[in-house]
Order: C-alpha cells, then sequence, then structure tokens
C-alpha cells in the first residue's frame, strides 16, 4: 500500500496510543477534565504545532484526496465531537448536565467503522496499482519487531511522561483543564512530531500528512469513543472555546491547502503561522488558567 495510507493507519494508530492509554487511566481515576483537555489539546497542537513544524521543515504537498475527503472527515469529525458535548445545550437542557454518555461513545466507534470502510477502499485502489518501484528493507520479522517495539515504548513513555507532568502540574497548582491542554497533550503529540518532521526531513509529504489527519480522527473516534464506554465522561463547558480552535486550525488546513504555488501545499511562511498561531494560543490557555 502507499505511504499515505500507512500514514493514515499504521503509523497515526501508533502515535495515538498514548492519548488512548491516557484516557483510559485518567478515566479509571475519576480525571474526566484530563481525557477531554488531552484530545482537544493533541489534535490542536498536532495541526498547529506538528504541521506547522514539519512545513517549517519542507513544504507539504497532499494528495487531492487528502484536500477533499480526509481533511473534510477531520473536520467532521471534530464537528460531531462538539455536537454530543453539547447535547445538553442543544436539547435545551442544562448546559451543566452536558457529557459523553455511553450511546456517545457508540456513536463516535460506529463513525470510526465509516472511517475503516473508507480506508479499506482506498487500500484496494492501491494494492490494486502495479508497483514500479524499487523497495529497499529489512525482514518482514525485524520490521514487525520494530513496529510493536516502538508501540510498547510509544505506551510505556506516555504514562511515564503523564505521571511526571501531573506530578509538576499539582506542585504548581494548575488545573487539569489547564494540564491536559498543554502537559499532557504537547507530550501525547511528540511521537506526531518525530514522526511528521522525520518524514518531512525524507520528503515523505504523504506520511508527513496522513500521520497528523489520522491521528486526529483516531483521537476523536477511537479514544473518545472507548472511554466513555468504560465510563461517561462529564463536560466542561469551558472547553467550548478550545473545541472552537480546534475547529478552526482544520478549517485553516484546509484553506492553506488553497494559497500560493503549487496548490495543495502547505509553504514554509504558512508552517510558520501555524506554530505562532499554536503559541498565541498556549499564551491564551495559561492566561485563562
Amino acid at each position: 500500500v502507499s505511504e499515505f495510507v500507512i500514514g493514515l493507519t499504521v503509523v497515526s494508530f501508533g502515535t495515538s496510543l498514548p492519548e488512548l492509554v491516557i484516557g483510559l487511566v485518567a478515566g479509571q481515576k475519576d480525571s474526566p477534565d484530563l481525557i477531554i483537555g488531552n484530545v482537544i489539546g493533541s489534535n490542536i497542537a498536532n495541526i498547529l504545532l506538528v504541521l506547522g513544524i514539519a512545513a517549517a521543515i519542507r513544504p507539504l504537498a497532499a494528495r487531492r484526496n487528502t484536500v477533499w475527503r480526509e481533511i473534510p472527515f477531520t473536520l467532521l469529525a471534530s464537528l460531531v465531537l462538539v455536537a454530543l458535548l453539547n447535547d445538553a445545550f442543544l436539547e435545551g437542557g442544562d448546559v451543566r448536565e452536558s457529557s459523553l454518555s455511553h450511546i456517545d461513545g457508540i456513536v463516535l466507534l460506529s463513525f470510526f467503522c465509516v472511517f475503516i470502510y473508507y480506508i479499506v477502499q482506498v487500500i484496494r485502489a492501491d494494492v490494486d496499482r502495479e508497483w514500479v518501484g524499487t523497495f529497499e528493507g529489512h525482514a518482514m520479522g525485524r520490521s514487525m519487531l520494530e513496529v510493536f517495539g516502538g508501540l510498547a515504548g510509544l505506551l510505556v513513555g506516555g504514562q511515564l511522561a503523564v505521571m511526571g507532568a501531573q506530578e509538576i502540574a499539582r506542585e504548581w497548582g494548575m488545573s487539569e483543564t489547564l494540564v491536559g491542554l498543554t502537559v499532557v497533550a504537547i507530550g501525547t503529540s511528540l511521537p506526531e512530531l518525530a514522526t511528521s518532521a522525520v518524514a518531512a526531513y525524507r520528503k515523505n509529504a504523504d506520511i508527513a500528512v496522513g500521520n497528523i489527519v489520522g491521528s486526529n480522527i483516531f483521537n476523536i473516534f477511537i479514544v473518545l469513543g472507548i472511554t466513555p464506554i468504560v465510563k461517561p465522561i462529564p463536560f466542561d463547558t469551558v472547553y467550548n472555546v478550545d473545541l472552537t480552535v480546534m475547529v478552526a486550525a482544520t478549517v485553516l488546513l484546509f484553506v492553506f491547502m488553497f494559497l500560493g504555488h503549487p496548490t495543495r501545499t502547505i509553504q514554509r511562511r504558512e508552517g510558520m503561522v501555524f506554530v505562532l498561531l499554536y503559541f498565541m494560543y498556549l499564551g491564551f490557555v495559561v492566561y485563562r488558567g
């Protein structure tokens, strides 16, 4: 299959494992703000910080399908999350009763099944094409060992990073909302940053972009799909501002694909704009407390 499909599936799922582990652990420890803040913060960081740095290293050219299918699907995922988290308000009820319920989790997982169906169709189309390049790599056994060893390292590293971040946050008197949106979100976005930055340096734009698009979809549909099935997640409406930033960042990613020349490319200047916007967002979150 193509490098883009690899980035959209295997790589993005692997780099999203820390968010899933944190979501399940935080759910058991009754820390809902950490669960939601981590996903929203990570998705914002993935677009503004990770793609921004990757594009600053080398302009990222995206496929036509990425622009017209995968990025809009990411936007759809964000809008579905906004609707589910504010269902009490949309139904005219008390906003303080908003939450991600068991049913909401099933809805998110159902959307993920639709995404998987789409990926299967893409893989079939890729496999049907005749391979005209050359493959240079090592044995399948070593490749599998590297994949699973890397995923295991992500799991352990994600847990250790969050444990340390929580302890520091307690010492500084920070709220779980702030911790989730900043320290934990940046920590769990480090795998995406490493993957996309290296991919950009090696001129693998498909993996760099596919990794971020896939990770954001996985974060919403899998992390916030599985976690509330285990235990419903109360929602603090303060996150609506951050949800708006997440949606706006996705829309901006779509718009940037049509600016400059060539089209469907995130240029270096646009990458630097992304990074600047992220640090402005960080400043706002820290100021808000």
